[in-house]
């Protein structure tokens, strides 16, 4: 792996609505950004990507579950795609096999991890879904978060993005 950057964000919500919440949620993006090994390419040559999905499953599962205090409740990724790529890179990196080791550091996570990508300038944000890690009917657990790494991606880099809440949405209605 190739990693330029690792931008990590700890995100504490202690209010929604002007009311305080009965116990903060805190949701952490832990995000990669690396060289785009297909990138400038015509053809979409993913297998080096699908590798690479795994092992960034492991590495940012690890950042973030460092930062978040309480056990996972929700999850999602996303992966930003400099102007160089495809689509289809940040697709073979999220879908194949990300979410084993992701499953596995948290013990757990019946649910499919919700996702987004997109091909983008350098200071893009992408929105990353969130849901439930065990019902993707809980639609207390869904929402997003807005993420940006300043300067990134690259034309030829891709930013892969991990999230973990251990709450749902913050909001003030009971």
């Amino acid at each position: 792996m190739n990693l330029r950057r690792l931008y990590l964000l700890k995100d504490v919500v202690c209010q929604a609505g002007g009311r305080p919440l009965e116990r903060p949620v805190t949701r952490i993006a832990a995000c990669a950004v690396l060289r785009n090994p297909a990138a400038r390419r015509e053809s979409a040559e993913v297998e080096d990507l699908i590798a690479l999905g795994a092992e960034l499953g492991e590495r940012l599962t690890a950042e973030a579950l460092a930062l978040l205090e309480r056990p996972v409740a929700a999850y999602g990724k996303a992966a930003m795609v400099g102007t160089e790529g495809q689509a289809e890179h940040a697709a073979a990196i999220l879908h194949p096999r990300m979410g084993k080791p992701i499953r596995a550091g948290i013990g757990g996570g019946k649910a499919v991890i919700p996702s987004n990508a997109k091909v983008c300038a350098a200071g893009s944000t992408i929105d990353v879904p969130i849901g439930h890690k065990d019902d993707s009917w809980s639609f207390d657990e869904i929402d997003t978060i807005g993420v940006a790494v300043p300067g990134s991606p690259l034309p030829d880099e891709v930013v892969v993005v991990l999230v973990f809440s251990d709450g749902g949405r913050p909001r003030c209605i009971p």
